[in-house]
């Protein structure tokens, strides 16, 4: 895990700049192509961006650049705490399914191009120069950069979807912490609400219940480490909070229908 103290920040590339190793880190990134092409993995899934595209990245999400053709772009990192001052932030960040945490990256064509080099280029020129208030500059500037991809979204026929903060604040409380078997009690205490309203809620967004949609997190992440980390059963087990591995194995099979090490079985084929 790559850890990072930087709240934000704007890195350049060019297609012999790009990082070719997996990289994992508790930010959302945007990762901007203006020119060129090139080959992303994230979570295991290839991804082809090329000009005037770009992709979201959840915070946890592993990703790789892979192949490229003289792509020139960026990529633009930041974490939860420095965008989301309030709900209206939170909502903005996952709406229309900007950033998720369901495994549904996608590509997306800007249609305004011109509109979203001018918002790279100011944010980056804000954190070069530090003048006075430039991080809440850069905040702004990195809404408006968030509202002009949402928009390109619904232009290429997206569907419009506002979550609940209260949701992905429950999303964010469960991704924060795997370690520890923690009831649904102590997420309705720290979201000061009930467990009737957050199934609501969850059955709304996701048609799951909380209980279901905790699980589901659990999965993929233990598949990632599968995937990328080279665990073991026992090793993973410890990290999703389970102090039993063959209770996990069990847990894995029932909601996945393969047990781990078949899995693991089918990843090394």
């Amino acid at each position: 895990m790559e850890e990072e103290k930087t709240m934000v920040e704007l890195i350049r590339f060019n297609s012999e700049l790009l990082p070719k190793d997996h990289r994992r880190i508790r930010k959302y990134l945007v990762v901007w192509c203006s020119t060129g092409k090139m080959e992303m993995e994230i979570d295991r899934i290839n991804f082809e961006i090329g000009a005037n595209s770009l992709t979201t990245i959840t915070s946890g999400q592993f990703h790789k650049f892979k192949n490229s053709s003289y792509a020139r772009g960026a990529v633009i990192q930041f974490t939860l705490d420095f965008f989301c001052k309030d709900d209206v932030d939170i909502e903005l960040i996952f709406q229309n399914g900007l950033f998720c945490h369901f495994d549904r990256n996608e590509v997306i064509n800007i249609i305004n191009h011109k509109n979203v080099s001018a918002h790279m280029d100011a944010i980056e020129k804000e954190l070069e120069e530090k003048p006075y208030q430039y991080q809440q500059s850069v905040h702004s500037r990195v809404k408006l950069l968030l509202i002009e991809i949402n928009r390109s979204k619904i232009i290429n026929g997206g569907e419009v979807w506002k979550p609940s903060a209260l949701f992905l604040k429950f999303l964010e409380l469960v991704r924060a912490d795997f370690k520890h078997d923690l009831p649904l009690k102590f997420y309705t205490d720290m979201l000061i609400t009930t467990e009737r309203k957050l199934n609501q809620l969850s059955k709304q967004h996701a048609g799951k219940t909380a209980r279901q949609i905790i699980h589901g997190l659990i999965v993929s992440e233990a598949k990632r480490l599968f995937f990328y980390e080279n665990l073991s059963v026992k090793e993973i087990s410890h990290c999703l909070g389970f102090n039993d591995p063959f209770y996990f194995s069990n847990f894995f099979k029932r909601h996945t229908g393969i047990s781990p090490k078949a899995f693991v079985k089918q990843l090394n084929a």
